[in-house]
């Protein structure tokens, strides 16, 4: 596995501390993203595609972010025999630096596979796969000592049930904090009781949409205040109107608008914000400064096309710093960028540090190049993300 080229919590580290930062499990897709189609092809019709990608995608796209941000991550997830398969091992071990002693291979299962059309701003996608072959737990035994799991919540394998015990609950016990996600419910119940896993984590960080859906609230404000009487952490994600927290174990109460930019895809944006929030957490950053880092890291990753292939790395969160601050010092910037200068001033006690050859994204493809527009910078752009 190769060395990152910073390390966000080097001043953390000793001989008795965690291997890892982040450990997460899931299942790894191989993602292959068409970009700018004029329009969906109609039946009994082909049309070309401007661009294209493949990445490992699903919870690669978070590995892959934490990775990328320096956290020292560990993956669990089953691998097939095929191609794919090689494929997505090879980018997230070698390439993204991800830790895969925990995922197995299985002979005889092929990879789930996701294909993704983006169509101006919209994007369709077809997927097909089967269900892996043995449960995360099983496959996982006891993971590795981390300062923070990952994990969803789910009525399949309940967090905080003293019987079952899942992977993230012998995580919590040898120390790591559980950041909770949790997914769409296709059958729209959007049962209750799943919040009661929220008894045995740390932090819990949904979209407004099933933040609202879970909790029986009206608007995210309401979510989240039903959110935090739950969890120490609660952080409500709202799109283009950006993300509020509430952190009982600082008493602090945050908000923090989005960034205007213009979103191409935001596939894997919210895995994106999830592990700039890990980060900033075991960095003991003030809240506000945390939602704002993870927000520019998400703005970063919706100005590309493909998941994992948009995670921003330490090198372009200190480009796009470096052209902000350069922007306010003109002196004709006006007063956005005049805000965003103020509000991330908290990068200049971290930019100087990373070095010049600081990760920044890297192309993940099938035929190693990535055929895909690079975003505009965050600095210019009039459209707020989605």
């Amino acid at each position: 596995m190769s060395v990152q080229a910073y390390d966000p919590l080097a001043d953390q580290r000793g001989p008795e501390g965690p291997e890892f930062d982040v450990f997460t499990a899931g299942t790894v897709f191989l993602d292959i993203v068409f970009t700018g189609l004029q329009a969906m092809p109609a039946a009994g019709t082909e049309v070309w595609a401007e661009g294209m990608g493949s990445c490992p995608g699903g919870i690669a796209n978070l590995a892959i972010a934490s990775s990328r941000l320096g956290l020292r991550t560990s993956m669990a997830a089953a691998f097939g025999d095929d191609d794919y398969a090689d494929f997505n091992w090879r980018i997230l071990s070698e390439q993204e630096s991800v830790d895969l002693s925990r995922s197995r291979r299985f002979q005889r299962w092929h990879s789930p596979v996701t294909v993704s059309m983006a169509v101006n701003r919209d994007r369709s996608m077809v997927t097909h796969g089967h269900p892996a072959p043995m449960p995360p737990t099983q496959m996982i035994g006891r993971p590795p000592r981390s300062r923070a799991v990952i994990a969803p919540l789910s009525l399949e394998e309940p967090l905080g049930d003293d019987e079952a015990c899942t992977w993230a609950d012998l995580a919590r016990k040898d120390g790591a904090l559980i950041f909770a996600d949790v997914g769409w419910d296709p059958s729209e119940t959007w049962s209750a009781s799943v919040l009661d896993q929220l008894s045995v984590c740390h932090a819990f960080m949904p979209n407004a949409v099933e933040a609202m859906a879970y909790t029986g609230t009206e608007t995210p404000r309401e979510a989240l205040y039903a959110i935090a009487d739950r969890v120490p952490l609660a952080v409500v994600t709202d799109g283009a109107n950006g993300a509020m927290a509430i952190d009982s174990t600082t008493g602090e109460e945050a908000y923090a608008p989005a960034l205007r930019v213009t979103a191409l895809d935001p596939t894997g944006a919210g895995d994106v914000f999830g592990a700039g929030l890990v980060l900033g957490t075991l960095s003991g950053w003030p809240l506000a400064d945390r939602l704002s880092f993870a927000g520019v890291c998400s703005a970063l990753a919706v100005q590309q096309f493909g998941g994992s292939l948009a995670a921003p790395g330490w090198g372009d969160i200190a480009d796009w710093w470096h052209d902000v601050r350069a922007a306010a010092a003109s002196g004709h910037s006006g007063a956005y960028i005049d805000s965003l200068a103020r509000r991330y001033a908290f990068l200049d006690k971290l930019v100087p540090a990373v070095p010049v050859g600081a990760v920044r994204r890297a192309a993940a493809t099938m035929s190693r190049h990535a055929d895909v527009a690079a975003g505009a910078a965050v600095t210019t752009p009039p459209v707020e993300s989605e």
